[in-house]
């Protein structure tokens, strides 16, 4: 099973989802089962490493990011993707508009697994500079999904 995270740049909140995805998944046993990955819908910080906040937040949880490095969505990504979790409404709309027809039912938004929480987003800490509030919120957003992704490979 194949997951990719999605957000603008692939600085800030995917590859953090990423890097903490693969650690749940990691202590779970699931390593053999889920791989993860991360991309974002603007080619603009192609090539660059993790956001410096991103690189901290990680940090201070020892969570690895030197593998952390930003590449766009791509065709190929649609076909490889079982789960495309995309962290905002504009993500979410880019990733649509993009995907074929045969992947649209792979598009979710990050906290599609909570129901109480369906419609949210995380915002871009880009912006905010609130990056330990997008761990907090992804820390929230990421064990529904490992639960539901269990659940889909009949654990």
């Amino acid at each position: 099973m194949n997951i990719l995270f999605v957000c603008l740049g692939n600085i800030c909140r995917s590859p953090m989802a990423e890097s903490m995805f693969t650690k749940m998944v990691n202590d779970a046993g699931l390593t053999d089962q889920i791989k993860i990955d991360s991309a974002g819908t603007s080619s603009e910080e192609q090539g660059n490493p993790a956001h410096p906040g991103t690189r901290q937040i990680l940090s201070k949880y020892g969570l690895p990011f030197d593998n952390l490095i930003s590449r766009p969505l791509t065709l190929a990504d649609f076909k490889h993707a079982d789960y495309i979790i995309c962290m905002d409404d504009m993500n979410l709309a880019d990733v649509k508009h993009r995907a074929p027809a045969a992947a649209q039912h792979k598009i979710y938004a990050i906290f599609d697994m909570i129901p109480t929480k369906k419609g949210q987003a995380i915002p871009d800490p880009w912006y905010t500079h609130r990056f330990q509030e997008t761990y907090d919120s992804l820390a929230q957003a990421l064990p529904a999904w490992l639960t539901y992704l269990k659940q889909q490979l009949g654990d």
